[in-house]
């Protein structure tokens, strides 16, 4: 199966013109003809997509909260996660250098494509079919009852869990710092009482990976 025809199906959506979604599989690192003006456009047409659909879902929410918790969703790390859900990362089409240090689980890169997939989406079948697509992204996110709880980071998501339940904090370990000066990946481990194995998280600093790793653990626990 292609990388396109992958994507097709992770997405639930397919492509008119499928060069738009090559384009958007495509990483600057690789080709002259990239994902970065897809990237452009998808950012915009998120930011715009979340902000009106949270506006709808909670009218009576004041305009702070609503662009927090918009900020929230469309941030890198939220990206990136929703990226690693549809294995987006083995599809993408990536120089040598990166392949070799770990683009593929690149928190940046991969949050990066995730806004050029949503920018081709539009292009390729206009803003209502981009909607439905966005919104199929980030059903359980948004299928809060309240506004105040749309989204919350990982590690206080988890430690409140921990306390909850009057169980001792994560423990946090930096396993490895890898990759060129400039753009280093973090491997970091945590470890929870509640299981056996530790969990593990990448990113381009500590906090990131932490957050990874704390994700990772809700998700071996069921919550």
């Amino acid at each position: 199966m292609t990388s396109v025809r992958q994507l097709e199906k992770s997405i639930s959506y397919r492509f008119v013109n499928q060069s738009i979604a090559e384009l958007a599989l495509t990483h600057r690192s690789a080709a002259r003809l990239n994902n970065e003006r897809l990237e452009f456009l998808g950012d915009a047409i998120l930011g715009f997509l979340i902000a009106d659909e949270l506006s709808n879902r909670f009218p009576e929410a004041p305009e702070g909260l609503l662009s927090r918790q918009r900020a929230l969703l469309v941030n890198q790390q939220t990206l990136a996660t929703l990226a690693s859900q549809l294995q987006l990362g083995d599809l993408l089409v990536l120089g040598p250098g990166e392949l070799k240090s770990g683009g593929r689980k690149r928190e940046s890169i991969l949050a990066d494509a995730m806004e050029a997939v949503i920018g081709a989406v539009y292009q390729d079948g206009g803003l209502e079919v981009c909607r439905a697509v966005v919104l199929s992204f980030y059903s359980s996110l948004l299928g809060s009852g309240s506004a105040e709880i749309v989204h919350k980071d990982s590690k206080t998501r988890l430690q409140e869990l921990l306390q909850s339940k009057s169980l001792p904090l994560p423990v946090y370990q930096v396993v490895s710092i890898g990759g060129e000066e400039h753009e280093q990946v973090f491997l970091v481990s945590c470890q929870i009482s509640l299981l056996q194995e530790s969990t593990f998280g990448q990113g381009a600093n500590r906090r990131l990976a932490e957050q990874q790793a704390a994700t990772r653990a809700i998700e071996a626990l069921g919550v």
